[in-house]
């Protein structure tokens, strides 16, 4: 995910996990610092990307607090709602049964 972009809106954040804010988290603090170290060596092209990057960083650490207080619900865990692999064994026991319904 791009840092500085509407991808990181508040609303778009209420739908991650903790551990995926804290991941963010990490990433846009890296960016700073990869950013910070261009700007001191002249080799930063776009100044602007700073500001959003702080930005971020300010507006995870708003999030991540917010859920702590309670003021901002976390998002529900989703259950993966799987199906059971039938087995050869069990097959043949659903084909056995389907034979004797017939028989009748």
């Amino acid at each position: 995910m791009a840092i500085g972009t509407k991808q990181l809106a508040p609303s778009e954040l209420d739908t991650f996990e903790d551990q995926r804010l804290v991941e963010e988290l990490r990433k846009a603090k890296e960016e700073l610092f990869n950013l910070r170290f261009q700007s001191a060596t002249g080799q930063l092209e776009s100044h602007g990307r700073i500001r959003a990057v702080k930005r971020d960083i300010a507006r995870l650490y708003t999030v991540i607090r917010e859920r702590e207080l309670g003021i901002r619900a976390t998002p529900a865990p989703v259950e993966v709602v799987t199906k059971a692999k039938k087995t050869k064994a069990k097959k043949a026991d659903a084909a056995d049964k389907v034979e004797k319904e017939e028989a009748e």
